[in-house]
């Protein structure tokens, strides 16, 4: 395999602390699928884990090179856990029909967070 893609992308929690508070539900529910949604609730503070989601899908959206076009979605891009809580990529929608026109197969994807910063790595592999 390959790589076709990657991105990066660092964000301030407290931006998203911010964001969160002043929109509620409407944010978190635009931004992440219910599974995502239930992962980051389990959280004391959710906070952290949704800056490092909405890093992720940031990253994602700069390996498929697109940016915030046209007609995808935040939940075409949906981060889950495997059974050790290694993140991994689904795609949905308008960002897979991308990511097919790229040649890219699987997305790896990357996350961290501190009480202040999330941060979040994805390379795209193809054939």
């Amino acid at each position: 395999m390959k790589i076709i893609g990657q991105g990066i992308d660092l964000i301030e929690c407290q931006r998203i602390r911010e964001i969160w508070q002043r929109h509620g539900d409407r944010f978190t529910e635009r931004l992440l699928t219910e599974a995502e949604l239930a992962y980051v609730r389990r959280h004391r503070d959710a906070v952290p884990r949704l800056a490092g989601r909405f890093a992720a899908k940031e990253a994602i959206l700069k390996v498929l090179g697109t940016g915030w076009r046209g007609r995808i979605a935040w939940q075409d891009m949906e981060i889950l856990n495997d059974d050790y809580g290694r993140p991994f990529v689904k795609l949905t929608g308008e960002c897979q029909r991308i990511a097919e026109q790229h040649g890219i197969t699987e997305i790896l994807i990357s996350i961290t967070h501190t009480e202040n910063y999330a941060a979040s790595v994805a390379t795209g592999l193809g054939a």
